[in-house]
């Protein structure tokens, strides 16, 4: 077992690539309202540039995964925060919509690997009582950048304008690629405690092995209800942080600089829910994980009705800071339910597998909004409908899953690989 120490300091490197990870995310749902305007576009124009990168993101899932439990997880890793370093510091000279789109989907495919890649690594390095603990640090990182963002943003796009933001991001990455490279090292083998059929494990040397695991995953009913909980609740997450900034601006007339203070408190609200649900979660019974994510959903769903219902601003931001706490909960316990069920041999392929529904939400529901406005004159309430319809689906997701249900890991492997 790696050792403490040793571990602690991994997970703040992988915080860090996270942090810049959800920053050159989160930042392009501020940096658009600049864009949109500098290159005359359209709502649903400007929904189809804010799922391009998920699209890369979502293609590369499955084969990051893959490539990182056969050729090891730290080559991924340094491999796709070089990549989208590259395409985030080439953002800055997209000069048309058709050339941002690709840049964005290029960006996307690179980035691709790093998640099921820094996954793998946490099952590498971490025991399994301690790793919903361990992913909610990194997962943390999506409210902290959320926190400082908006504000952050509204400063830069105002000084230095969004081509040179997002040259001093890109080279941000190569820092970061720098420090992977120099102090990342993991161990090569899963942890002893980790016991798992000879046939269902991983070779540098044996492809059509490493085939029939992914088939077994594939075969295996845990994965298909993690693929649609994933692409359910990250539909939520994406569809709101993707326009927001551009509701508060167009439907409850605000400009930038007050978006950036009033999501400020939604923003340490989902720090704190992102904290204590990998507390909560690694000391939950087994099964009873599934419930609270299910009550979870539920809430998400009355609150996003309360929240474009709501009289007034302050009521609005009231209610989206309560949602992020439901929402905070669900988006801790899916990767937690694939650390702590599945077997480390194949976490990068199965947290690829399920993350692909993730992103394949975060490429669908930006645009799909999109449409929506355009359709509805400028109304936002069929989006949020939309929305409402996906936490119902959440539900259903997990009041379905369970793991002994044709569990292949425990079957004899003739059937497994048949």
């Amino acid at each position: 077992m790696t050792a403490k120490r040793t571990r602690n300091w991994i997970l703040a490197l992988l915080f860090l690539g996270w942090s810049l990870g959800n920053l050159d995310r989160y930042i392009m749902n501020y940096a658009v309202l600049a864009i949109t305007e500098d290159l005359n576009l359209s709502s649903s124009s400007t929904g189809i540039l804010l799922s391009s990168f998920f699209a890369g993101y979502a293609l590369m899932q499955m084969p990051g995964g893959w490539l990182a439990d056969r050729f090891g997880p730290r080559k991924v890793l340094l491999s796709a925060v070089v990549i989208w370093s590259i395409f985030t510091g080439l953002t800055a000279v997209a000069w048309s919509l058709t050339s941002m789109i690709v840049i964005r989907f290029l960006f996307g495919i690179g980035e691709g690997g790093f998640q099921p890649a820094s996954s793998k690594i946490l099952s590498l390095t971490f025991p399994k009582a301690e790793r919903a603990r361990a992913m909610s640090v990194i997962l943390s990182s999506s409210g902290i950048i959320s926190l400082f963002i908006p504000l952050a943003a509204a400063g830069m796009l105002e000084t230095i304008g969004w081509r040179m933001m997002f040259v001093i991001f890109g080279l941000a990455g190569a820092v970061i690629a720098a420090l992977y490279w120099f102090f990342i090292k993991i161990p090569n083998h899963p942890l002893e405690e980790e016991i798992v059929p000879t046939r269902i494990t991983t070779s540098t040397t044996n492809p059509q092995q490493n085939k029939g695991m992914f088939k077994a995953l594939l075969k295996t009913p845990i994965i298909w209800n993690l693929l649609v909980a994933y692409f359910s609740i990250y539909a939520v997450n994406w569809g709101l942080s993707a326009w927001l900034p551009t509701y508060l601006v167009k439907s409850r007339g605000l400009d930038l600089v007050s978006v950036g203070w009033a999501q400020t408190i939604p923003a340490v609200t989902t720090i704190v829910g992102i904290f204590i649900s990998g507390y909560v979660i690694d000391k939950l019974p087994k099964g009873k994980e599934r419930l609270l994510g299910s009550v979870s959903c539920a809430c998400i769903g009355v609150l996003l009705y309360l929240m474009f219902t709501a009289s007034s601003v302050s009521a609005f931001i009231a209610y989206q800071t309560t949602v992020n706490l439901f929402i905070a909960f669900v988006v801790t316990l899916l990767p937690a339910i694939v650390l702590k069920q599945l077997p480390t041999a194949v976490t990068g392929t199965a947290m690829g597998i399920a993350n692909t529904g993730g992103q394949l939400a975060g490429f669908i529901t930006p645009m799909a909004i999109g449409f929506m406005v355009d359709a509805f004159n400028g109304s936002f309430d069929a989006a949020f409908w939309m929305l409402i319809g996906f936490s119902v689906v959440c539900i259903g997701a997990l009041m379905t899953m369970n793991d002994k249900k044709g569990d292949l890991f425990k079957q004899s492997k003739e059937e497994a690989y048949s």
